[in-house]
């Protein structure tokens, strides 16, 4: 039950831009609303008043322990309320926070902690790798807090917190954030952008009957700044999951009467694959707004998922660097595939190597613009940084075309570009095919190795639960592709597997299946 969050507060406008413009968004709506739920999640809810509260106990706990404005902290958590917790006090005290993959090994993480140059590490006690990567640093980093369990050499974040005062902090300061790349080739990289006071835009449309669900991991990009950060810095509630599972996104929906979530493909798909008594059992009337991206959604899966919830579903295409693109579910069925127009015309362009564009229809490198003050860089690694960019363009590896009206549509990554016979063939494209016949859970298919042609199309098949992977199955798609697709673009084979590797963007990671494949 989303406790308060049908009460009204005066709202001051002028105030709320000078709070969040201090990194202290959460603060004006504690003020304003200070009973409504803020988070409700797993591991507990806290509203307003008590996440304000936590977070100026949070900053006076670490600044008692040498932490600066301009110091960095280190986050491994779980979607619990102190992760978000965290994120509010470093957001108002100047620090910059860098959240880690939970599901990293212990050697990931320790190095970005050290690259990051992080002095305060906050770890949860319930994660393996966060225990060992605490004993780790306990000796090196300013502090180390752990949140659940206790640990020997770290302080419990509850005691920390309970021996200071919870009031407003005198001299607030905007902090920034350092997220990492998802490192699928290399070590990940931050991203680093010059400090912005942050704004109170309000492009969702939250007022104070909304609730966000958060369905991904708050230590990704996507999820942290579309589902906490927008929501929290308007006054939305948001409820996290803990995990993503399609039935409990379902009841959460229904039960906390969610009107703005933030979903990835994978998870429509997932979603379309319940019987439909699951589907047709929660109402989902609630819904205004459903944000999707992060990795190519296939034109039938998105179709048939406006169909269901109606035409309350974003597209954007976007990273960690920054925006690009939005289209609404009407613009998109008039144009099926698209990702949007950019706005402005020049914020995304289709070019060659040397970001010059090229001919509308023309598949090519896609190049986003970083607005002037939006700059960023890959800490420590200034070469990565003069490879991803030419002047104010940079790009995040993707191919594309735009139309004849300037609609951008991708066709994959070029990482990920099969050339067979010395034709390009796009992995995205034939997914989407297969993930049309009945049997298929999921697909990715990837190049694998050939003498004469250079390499030949594969496609790795996760199958629906209750079909069985057979090689008449296989027969059965193969020329379910080829009805649909060029012969040149079509799989050679099939190759069945019980889960696909993906990361929790939901992005396939093709390179291990290539590795996998290669012999």
């Amino acid at each position: 039950m989303r406790s308060g969050a049908y009460s009204s507060g005066v709202t001051d406008p002028d105030l709320q831009a000078r709070s969040t413009a201090e990194g202290r968004a959460v603060a004006y709506w504690a003020t304003t609303v200070p009973e409504r739920a803020a988070i409700i999640s797993p591991y507990g809810d806290r509203t307003f008043a008590q996440l304000d509260g936590h977070a100026n106990q949070l900053v006076r706990a670490m600044r008692a322990r040498g932490l600066r404005e301009g110091h960095g902290v280190a986050l491994v958590m779980r979607n619990r309320p102190e992760f978000v917790e965290v994120w509010a006090a470093c957001r108002r005290a100047g620090f910059h926070l860098t959240p880690i993959n939970w599901h990293l090994t212990a050697d990931e993480m320790s190095y970005i902690v050290d690259d990051s140059e992080s002095r305060v590490l906050v770890v949860d006690a319930d994660v393996a790798p966060a225990v060992e990567l605490a004993r780790r640093h306990a000796s090196t980093l300013t502090t180390v807090l752990t949140v659940g369990s206790t640990i020997e050499i770290a302080e419990p974040y509850d005691d920390v917190l309970a021996s200071e005062s919870a009031d407003p902090i005198p001299d607030p300061s905007p902090g920034t954030l350092m997220l990492y790349t998802s490192g699928t080739t290399g070590r990940p990289k931050g991203v680093r952008k010059r400090p912005n006071p942050p704004t109170a835009d309000n492009l969702a449309g939250y007022d104070d009957t909304s609730a966000h669900l958060c369905t991904g991991p708050l230590y990704h990009a996507a999820p942290l700044n579309i589902s906490l950060i927008s929501p929290l810095s308007n006054g939305a509630t948001v409820v996290l999951m803990d995990v993503w599972d399609p039935k409990e996104a379902l009841r959460l929906i229904e039960e906390h009467q969610v009107t703005h979530t933030h979903m990835v493909p994978t998870m429509f798909h997932r979603l379309l694959a319940l019987d439909g008594e699951t589907r047709s059992r929660h109402d989902l009337s609630s819904l205004r707004l459903v944000v999707h991206g992060a990795a190519p959604c296939p034109v039938a899966v998105k179709r048939a998922m406006i169909e269901w919830v109606g035409p309350v579903i974003v597209e954007y295409y976007a990273a960690t660097e920054g925006a690009g693109t939005l289209v609404d579910s009407g613009t998109w069925l008039q144009r099926p595939g698209t990702v949007g127009r950019p706005y402005p015309t020049d914020q995304v362009i289709v070019g060659d190597d040397d970001a010059v564009p090229l001919p509308a229809g023309t598949i090519g490198m896609v190049w986003l613009k970083s607005p002037p003050g939006d700059e960023f860089e890959y800490f420590h690694d200034a070469e990565k940084t003069d490879r991803a960019q030419r002047g104010s363009y940079y790009t995040l590896g993707d191919l594309g075309y735009v139309d004849g009206d300037g609609y951008l549509f991708l066709s994959g990554r070029s990482a990920e570009l099969i050339i067979s016979g010395g034709v390009n063939i796009y992995p995205a494209e034939i997914d989407a095919v297969l993930l049309e016949h009945p049997a298929v859970r999921d697909a990715a298919t990837i190049g694998v190795p050939n003498d004469e042609w250079g390499e030949e199309v594969l496609a790795v098949v996760e199958v629906d639960p209750g079909t069985s992977a057979s090689p008449e199955l296989a027969t059965q798609l193969l020329g379910h592709c080829r009805e649909r697709l060029a012969g040149f673009k079509c799989p050679r084979a099939i190759e069945f597997v019980d889960e696909l590797p993906r990361q929790d963007n939901g992005k396939v990671y093709r390179r291990k299946l290539r590795d996998h494949y290669a012999s």
